[in-house]
């Protein structure tokens, strides 16, 4: 998001606040923020002496004799190192990101979205439904958090506070609460959940290019060329006693693989004009990100140990959405039973994804379909009633006061609730006055969503970390209800496993979540979750190693075995049909299953493996044409050479995504455009590509500007040809071997807000990069571009690298994407960014023998 737009005189007021003699405040405002991470602090709240321990990075271990004490400093460390992040993030999840930049045209539609969906009422609701140990665990930490920014002036906070303070923008520091952790954790799962969008994107191009030209597009789910994460052979260890017979003829899967409207002018609209599927923190869904972890089993590795490797794919912010922490009780016991390292969110308490002494575990997103959208007839005569089972039914309404940090007026936006949910096209905003329309009677559309129905989110965190073997490891994830994610789990007794936890609806015969639904009566509403006994589960697998990588969970067969053990339809139990198309996927089974003796070495140089599957299928297309041309004949030649890695300093690799983008664009954006939405190179482009070069006279390759012409293949793929050629040419210069597929595939990192206000000055400060970088969409590496948004620069990628030695953690190693702080100034601010880039790792100790070698800080809170 843009900043408001008078920040420009922020230019000014530094320039001469120089000019006078600033730099002294200027130094001031960016280095005052800066915490305490050695000595002793006396702290009020804590019931015993806690000891912070940091290595070379900054990454803390926080040792405490009970969990009360424990999760305080956890809330205290991360408050230190990242408050304006945990700031920012509970103002985005409560649709207040404009009392933090004052009132601002482009974030106003954003603020509107939240609230029109109504995360923080959510939450609300959440408060008094967690057992109430959970939420004492939660108050901990937020009395940790509130230790540090109680009676620190905003200044010695964080430097964004007196930068934006400059602009008129005053940000009174409030107490956090279990409220803020809890509309985090609802940020969270939108980000990583999102598939309402898809429904109005298939339904329009549907309607626009029809069902045959879609189909070729999107084709159904490659299963049997591409390995699904559970295999047919894992089916029977499910638990599942009914037979599969012939599952895969009698499952409906009309579109597979759905479309995820990322792409350069998706066209439909929500509250707040806010673009379908746009991600608001992680970016999961508008940056067509995914993730890798997969778990090798002791008869797969040279020390005989299990290892397990995680690389989540998200955007990349500075600072990090990923901070490393360990948590250690000491002694360990059954009243302060945690001993647990990995990675964390800075808002929340407890760890993420990573191990205990006894367990490990890993994490990749489902995306399953867990939203749906209803067409709703709104009664001519009354705006807050809605047609259900034959009769007018009231709408809830919540009125909604926006503020702004700088003063202006406050903006109230009312907000209709359905039982099915909100209303999400309410509230749009006139693009040439800038009015907030209010209700739409046109055509309003409900989302349905399992996360604004009640989740028990943190307590399953807290139950992962404190587990000791696969049955309480399984239990705790019964209470994980969204986002469903893929865990891939490994025990120091040797066993692996995988377990897909979540919410997933049973719907009603004949609603197939694909389309918005005309639905309007109880018959036609979801009918319960699959049960979490029936949900996908691998335990200890014949062939050693298990790997997600966001493609197909099950086999077709899975459907008909839920329905006989249930009744019903196999099409009421439909996990998703959006997966990733499954290169990642097969590319890591690949090279898990080319050796038994695999290592940390070998677990690293499968997470930065850069190869690119399908291109040398598209290219061999390339390869049998005749070209008249000599200097493209040659080109051509030279061109497949390529070893098909996407090094960031291959040149080969340049020229061939430069063909990639204008062959996908000359392809498939002149039918497309006509639906108001354009390809971005996504995998399932690249998958029906594969397909398409075996149809030469196939009407995807027709141009339809050219009237009275049909062209074909091979014409579509010189002409790309010669464009890429020119492009490279004319921006790279003629010497081809200078050429470097970094050159184009950079990330910059940006800080919010600062990040984006538009000062070059601000902006150096905050920023990072851009940095060039390898990989690409699909490689395993998966550092991935959108075409029509920003070219081939990054917008998702691996935001941290995680291998661990299960059952010798101390030989574990990770990587962050940025650093552990917060602050601009400090040195571990963006210190991983290039060890990030460059697959380079540290050290994850964890044994407090190993953290003491390692240690570079040491601090002590005492009770006072």
């Amino acid at each position: 998001m843009k900043m408001l737009g008078r920040i420009l005189l922020l230019l000014l007021i530094l320039v001469l606040l120089i000019v006078i003699g600033g730099a002294f405040f200027i130094l001031d405002i960016t280095r005052g923020p800066l915490p305490q991470h050695t000595g002793e602090i006396t702290i009020a709240g804590l019931r015993d002496r806690v000891e912070i321990i940091r290595d070379a990075t900054g990454i803390p271990h926080i040792y405490a004799s009970n969990l009360h004490d424990l999760f305080f400093a956890q809330g205290y460390t991360q408050a230190q190192d990242r408050w304006w992040q945990m700031e920012f993030g509970r103002r985005a999840g409560k649709g207040q990101i404009q009392q933090l930049t004052g009132r601002s045209e482009s974030v106003m539609g954003t603020d509107i979205f939240i609230r029109t969906v109504g995360w923080r009422r959510a939450a609300e609701r959440e408060l008094n439904s967690y057992d109430p140990a959970v939420m004492e665990h939660i108050q901990s930490f937020s009395d940790g958090v509130n230790a540090y920014i109680t009676n620190r002036a905003p200044d010695d906070l964080a430097m964004e506070y007196s930068v934006l303070g400059l602009t008129g923008v005053d940000i009174p520091i409030e107490a956090w609460t279990p409220l803020d952790s809890l509309v985090w954790a609802k940020l969270m799962q939108d980000d990583l959940g999102q598939n309402y969008g898809y429904e109005i994107l298939q339904e329009r191009l549907l309607g626009v290019i029809g069902e045959d030209l879609f189909n070729d597009w999107f084709n159904p789910w490659p299963f049997g060329e591409f390995p699904t994460i559970t295999r047919e052979e894992d089916l029977p260890a499910m638990g599942i006693s009914g037979a599969s017979g012939n599952a895969r003829n009698d499952v409906a899967m009309r579109s597979a693989h759905s479309p995820r409207p990322e792409g350069e002018g998706a066209g439909v609209r929500v509250a707040g004009n806010i673009a379908l599927g746009e991600g608001f923190f992680f970016g999961s869904a508008s940056s067509g990100a995914g993730s890798n972890n997969w778990v090798v089993g002791g008869s797969r590795t040279a020390s005989g140990r299990p290892l397990i490797a995680n690389d989540p794919h998200l955007t990349i912010r500075m600072p990090s959405i990923w901070y490393e922490i360990g948590l250690h009780c000491q002694p360990v016991s059954a009243d302060c039973p945690l001993n647990v390292q990995g990675f964390a969110f800075a808002p929340s308490p407890a760890v993420v994804i990573g191990h205990n002494e006894r367990i490990a575990w890993a994490v990749t997103n489902v995306g399953p379909d867990t939203q749906d959208l209803y067409r709703l007839e709104i009664n001519p005569d009354n705006d807050l009633q809605y047609r259900w089972n034959g009769e007018w039914r009231d709408m809830t309404v919540y009125d909604e006061e926006i503020r702004f940090g700088d003063g202006e007026q406050s903006v109230t936006i009312r907000v209709r609730e359905t039982h099915l949910g909100p209303v999400i096209n309410d509230n749009q905003i006139d693009e040439t006055t800038g009015d907030i329309l209010g209700f739409n009677n046109e055509d309003p559309l409900a989302m349905r969503w399992t996360s604004l129905e009640g989740s028990t989110l943190f307590e399953s965190v807290l139950g992962l970390n404190a587990a000791q073997n696969w049955d309480e490891f399984r239990n705790a994830l019964r209470l994980w209800d969204s986002p469903a994610q893929n865990f891939v789990y490994a025990d120091v007794d040797g066993n692996i496993g995988y377990q897909m936890p979540g919410n997933i609806p049973i719907r009603a015969p004949g609603e197939s979540g694909l389309v918005p639904s005309d639905c309007a009566e109880d018959a036609c509403m979801w009918q319960g979750y699959i049960p979490f006994d029936m949900l996908p589960t691998v335990y200890n697998p014949e062939r050693g190693y298990i790997a997600t990588a966001n493609q197909a969970v099950i086999p077709l067969d899975y459907y008909a075995m839920v329905a006989a053990e249930l009744g019903g339809e196999p099409e009421q139990y439909i996990i998703s049909q959006q997966w990733d198309i499954g290169y990642r996927g097969a590319r890591i089974s690949e090279m898990i299953e080319a050796s038994d003796q695999h290592t940390l070495e070998t677990m690293a140089a499968i997470q930065g493996d850069n190869q690119m599957i399908a291109a040398e299928v598209i290219a061999s297309s390339l390869e049998a044409l005749t070209i008249e041309d000599a200097m493209l004949a040659e080109m051509r030649d030279w061109m497949l050479e390529w070893d098909y890695q996407l090094h960031m300093g291959s040149p080969r690799a340049l020229l061939w995504m430069l063909w990639f983008e204008r062959l996908t664009d000359n392809t498939f954006n002149d039918q497309l455009a006509g639906a108001d939405y354009l390809s971005e190179g996504a995998p399932y482009e690249l998958f029906a590509l594969t397909q398409l070069v075996n149809e030469a006279d196939n009407l995807w390759w027709d141009d339809v500007a050219t009237v009275g012409v049909t062209e074909t293949r091979d014409e579509v793929m010189l002409r790309s040809l010669s464009e890429a050629v020119a492009q490279a040419q004319e921006q790279f210069g003629t010497n081809r071997d200078a050429w470097r597929w970094g050159t184009v595939h950079t990330l910059e990192i940006v800080n919010n807000p600062l990040g984006l206000s538009g000062i070059d000055l601000i902006e150096n400060i905050v920023n990072r990069g851009p940095v060039e970088t390898s990989g690409g969409r699909p490689a395993v590496n998966a550092t991935n571009w959108n075409f029509g948004v920003r070219g081939f620069r990054v917008r998702g990628a691996p935001s941290m690298r995680m291998i661990l030695d299960v059952g010798a953690f101390d030989n574990s190693q990770g990587i962050n994407a940025t650093g552990q702080s917060g602050h601009p100034f400090s040195a571990q601010y963006a210190d991983q960014v290039e060890p990030w880039r460059n697959l380079e790792y540290h050290a994850l100790p964890f044994t407090r023998e190993a953290v003491e070698a390692a240690a570079a800080a040491r601090l002590t809170l005492i009770p006072g």
